[in-house]
């Protein structure tokens, strides 16, 4: 098959990557290249890294609603458009040019989870379970037909960042499977539940500070969801510290700890700081400090010396 590839991000790679081994890849859309790192000079993106590393033509239009971009397009002659995290909006011009129509690979379990975020606010809503959809695109947001999906389960100490790559793996051998039933004509197009939808907003920093007011299994998922981007955070004495890692604190009946006066450290040891929520505690297990590096409690405490009694800033 001929086939156009358009993603970004790591997850789109693992995709790519996969297809380049079985598939004819005729050209790979991607976002164009923006500042990163410390220097902030012009990063490629994943997919155009491992675009160029085969020899692929790549194009990184700002918009694909011009009759320019949608000619070159066009041009291509293909079969099948894979898509996968690229974010551009694919108009209907675009989305009616390769023969068999376009595939996006969706990090959820669709209809719920549609949007930006899927896998961080699966994490957040405290799912059991997301997955992977293969969808037919249409105009809306992802609201196309499934054509093929398969369930993750989300263990209790995933992160944003462990669910992704177990994800990007399930993405890519999904796409194939869905390619192979392409062209067996086996794919049954299955139609969204609109009422049973769910909208994965896009993520923003300011909704990683905590708010130790909260329940403290919230706070949890909090912490996970938001590993490796945004992070969570709060402030001590005015510093402001990242939460990588932390653990619900339970009693000895396997109960969560009562306690009371949010944000208050209530126990300090190499394990962790205990901080009390507005409904049981939460250990603190892996921390950083403004320009150091994340560290286990331990080694953070010989740097920044925290005691029971201290109380983390309000929001």
């Amino acid at each position: 098959m001929k086939i156009i590839f358009a993603g970004t991000p790591h997850f789109a790679a693992s995709a790519l990557a996969a297809l380049l081994r079985e598939h004819r890849i005729v050209a790979v859309l991607t976002q164009p290249d923006r500042p990163a790192g410390r220097g902030m000079q012009l990063a490629a993106s994943p997919v155009k890294q491992l675009a160029l590393q085969h020899d692929v033509a790549v194009l990184q239009p700002a918009t694909l609603k011009t009759e320019q971009v949608q000619r070159s397009i066009a041009a291509l002659d293909a079969d099948v458009m894979v898509v996968a995290a690229y974010g551009l909006i694919l108009p209907q011009a675009v989305l009616q040019l390769p023969r068999q129509g376009c595939l996006n690979i969706h990090a959820s379990l669709l209809p719920r989870w549609r949007g930006a975020a899927p896998i961080q606010r699966a994490i957040l809503a405290g799912d059991k379970e997301t997955g992977i959809t293969i969808m037919q695109m249409d105009e809306g947001l992802d609201t196309g037909d499934m054509l093929l999906h398969h369930a993750c389960p989300i263990a209790a100490n995933d992160t944003a960042q462990t669910l992704h790559d177990k994800l990007a793996e399930m993405g890519a051998s999904s796409i194939l499977e869905a390619l192979r039933l392409l062209q067996e004509n086996r794919l049954t197009p299955i139609k969204q539940d609109n009422d049973a939808a769910c909208y994965a907003a896009k993520l923003l920093k300011s909704e990683a500070q905590i708010d130790w007011r909260q329940d403290a299994r919230q706070i949890e998922r909090a912490v996970r969801a938001y590993n490796p981007f945004p992070v969570c955070h709060a402030s001590l004495n005015g510093v402001a510290i990242k939460v990588w890692q932390a653990e619900l604190c339970l009693d000895k009946r396997g109960e969560p700890d009562k306690c009371c006066n949010p944000g208050k450290v209530i126990a300090v040891d190499k394990s962790g700081i205990t901080v009390a929520c507005g409904k049981d505690a939460l250990r603190l297990e892996a921390l950083q400090r403004p320009g150091g590096k994340a560290q286990p409690a331990a080694q953070f405490l010989q740097a920044m010396p925290i005691k029971v009694g201290d109380i983390f800033d309000a929001n």
